[in-house]
């Protein structure tokens, strides 16, 4: 079915998209931009940060609105009940949905090695998995979930298909970021927050001193700690740091995870999901050591960690990051990485979810 009947059939039959936490909506923007829909905030501080996080992200298509953010209904999915239609979910949470108005699928929100918050029992609750690779199926089964396989949708990375379609331009997010020096190589430094071991207060100001001598450094915090660039931005002036950059995930009309992708030439991470995905990419990633030990257990050809250089505190990173920057196996490597992690690759994940949607709908 293309996507011209489903949005004629979205009238009677909504898409909606539903998270516990605003940033990770994000991951329901390439459907969206796709099929429309409304996205469901539970209360008024919710309200709040969906206007200021996602202004000027609603599809052309849509009516304008204050801050022209897509449409969205008030609803606690939890307590009120689904509306009809489908609901999308990126979070670890039990819909109250009556099956005979309404089909739940689950998206989650990454693909990492952090194991799923809350109850994980709650995913058997869903009527439908949109499964983005291998890995991610490990990662039920590791959890102990046995969901039947009628269940389990291959769709791929949706967020994979901007950047294997070259929708996305280098260019303008280096012209976002104000990069003056563009014949450097940057370096996207892009940890987790503290729940996964995070390492931007140990590292972000050892880093800025030694990579940005010969490379532009990207900072691009967790969501959660996106309340410290500011302190970051200062203490780089102060200290007369240059070829300093920074990515706010909670702007997520300008400031596109995979547009960072492209601007970059390695990245530097911890145990984010954002790993597996920079896999996309082929190019070479470091990742630096934590003391955080919940994490799935995983077969070696799903690890990224065997794979890919280590940073430890005793460590010169500029040395690593230029040693990784001259292996060329990395790519091979990283490629190989990618098929075992990833369904398919090939650009039409978000037609294969669109495809499916309009299948179930009433």
């Amino acid at each position: 079915m293309t996507s011209g009947t489903l949005r004629s059939t979205e009238e009677n039959h909504p898409i909606y998209y539903y998270s516990n936490k605003i940033y990770q909506l994000s991951n329901a923007m390439p459907l969206y931009i796709a099929l429309g829909g409304k996205f469901i905030l539970k209360n008024n501080r919710r309200i709040l940060q969906y206007k200021k996080n996602f202004k000027n992200t609603k599809r052309d298509a849509d009516v304008s609105n204050f801050l022209n953010t897509p449409h969205y209904v008030f609803n606690d999915v939890r307590r009120d009940g689904t509306p009809e239609g489908v609901i999308i979910s990126m979070s670890n949470i039990k819909l109250n949905h009556d099956v005979s108005r309404s089909k739940t699928i689950f998206i989650g929100h990454g693909t990492g090695d952090k194991k799923y918050g809350g109850n994980v029992h709650n995913l058997n609750s869903y009527d439908f998995h949109f499964l983005t690779g291998p890995k991610h199926l490990e990662k039920i089964k590791d959890v102990g979930l046995n969901i039947p396989e009628h269940k389990l949708i291959k769709i791929g990375n949706l967020r994979f298909d901007d950047y294997i379609n070259k929708t996305i331009s280098r260019k303008k997010g280096l012209d976002r970021l104000g990069v003056i020096e563009r014949d450097r190589k940057n370096v996207l430094y892009a940890p987790t927050w503290e729940w996964g071991g995070g390492t931007l207060h140990k590292y972000v100001y050892k880093f800025a001193k030694e990579i940005t001598s010969e490379h532009n450094l990207i900072v691009r915090p967790h969501f959660h700690d996106r309340k410290y660039l500011f302190q970051i931005k200062l203490w780089a002036r102060l200290n007369h740091i240059k070829h300093i950059y920074f990515s706010n995930p909670a702007d997520v009309g300008k400031c596109d995870t995979m547009e960072d992708f492209m601007i970059s030439d390695i990245m530097i991470s911890d145990t984010s999901s954002i790993l597996y995905e920079y896999l996309i990419t082929r190019k070479p990633i470091i990742v630096v050591q934590t003391e955080d030990t919940d994490l799935h257990a995983m077969p070696d050809e799903l690890n990224i960690l065997r794979y890919v250089r280590h940073y430890n505190q005793d460590q010169h990173v500029l040395s690593l990051v230029n040693d990784s920057l001259k292996d060329e196996s990395q790519s091979e490597k990283m490629d190989w990485l990618l098929h075992q992690c990833f369904y398919l690759n090939d650009g039409k994940s978000v037609q294969r979810a669109q495809d499916f949607i309009a299948s179930i709908l009433f």
